[in-house]
């Protein structure tokens, strides 16, 4: 198989700017990201929780267990064994290829907001001990919209965990593709669910962790395409949202429709994990293909 950088075609090479890099990178620690100080305000319950008691409980509220986003980073600090993880394509950042208006300004913006240079991050860690490759979209950027350059890095990242035979773990996140890429967006859909394909029939293991909210063009295409599925409690899960459902049927939809409860209810998904049991969770996984991955040796 060929290397990721060499399947890029011709014509969409000037989509991604900057060489392709390697880095080794300490995930910052979650108490970090929350200033200290800082009084957050639970969007279910509406208790005010101090950011370190919450940094603790890694953004679950105490008294009611609602999930409150998380970054990328914070996603990978985690579940990755300290010092491990290994960034991928750190580089690659999103073009103007239909000169949309507002489009620079808005990436520039959320370049600033999150320390990022797209809405999601790559690379791969020992989690528990065993290496896998590891993605986290981030919502705080673009909602996690999916243009040209994360559906590249995600198409990558399976590549490289084909020819490496490693797991691969993906945390989705998204509000749909990136319209200010028109069609160039909608193709990632198709190139990232033939990388994951070609991952599937090398016998290799995808864990999809869906969380608030999963939807759209990622939920249609790589999200939904595990092996095995797990989601955060009371996630919001599906392609087009409610609002959009019920006008178009014309009809009440159920209560806690797209929730993980009723995906998981209705056999969309395999577990519904609790973030403190998640790595544990994912441990076991990984130890589980580990064995089988030697046996089959």
């Amino acid at each position: 198989m060929r290397e990721a950088v060499s399947m890029t075609p011709p014509a969409l090479k000037d989509l991604f700017r900057g060489k392709q890099k390697y880095v080794t990178v300490k995930p910052a620690s979650i108490k970090h990201e929350i200033p200290d100080g800082l009084w957050l305000k639970c969007e279910k319950c509406g208790q005010m929780t101090y950011g370190k008691e919450l940094a603790a409980t890694l953004k679950v509220c105490p008294k009611c267990g609602y999930h409150f986003k998380m970054s990328a980073m914070e996603r990978i600090a985690m579940i990755a064994d300290e010092g491990s993880f290994v960034e991928y394509d750190s580089d690659l950042i999103p073009a103007d290829p239909l000169g949309f208006p507002g489009y620079r300004e808005k990436v520039e913006k959320s370049v600033k907001a999150t320390g990022l240079s797209e809405a999601i991050v790559t690379g791969e860690a020992l989690v528990g001990g065993y290496r896998a490759a590891i993605g986290a979209m981030d919502f705080g950027f673009i909602g996690a919209s999916m243009g040209s350059v994360v559906g590249e890095k995600v198409a990558r990242t399976f590549e490289r965990a084909t020819l490496k035979r490693l797991p691969v773990i993906m945390f989705c996140t998204s509000g749909g593709a990136r319209m200010q890429e028109g069609i160039l967006s909608l193709m990632q859909m198709a190139k990232t669910s033939g990388a994951v394909m070609r991952h599937s029939h090398a016998g290799l293991l995808y864990i999809s962790v869906l969380t608030n909210p999963t939807t759209a063009g990622v939920f249609a295409s790589f999200a939904s395409l595990g092996d095995i599925i797990i989601a955060e409690p009371e996630a919001q899960i599906g392609f087009a949202g409610p609002r959009v459902i019920e006008e178009t049927i014309r009809q009440k939809l159920p209560p806690g429709f797209q929730t993980s409860e009723f995906v998981e209810r209705h056999g969309m998904i395999d577990k519904i994990v609790e973030r403190s049991a998640l790595k544990p969770t994912l441990v076991t996984l990984l130890s589980l293909h580990d064995k089988r991955v030697v046996e089959a040796k």
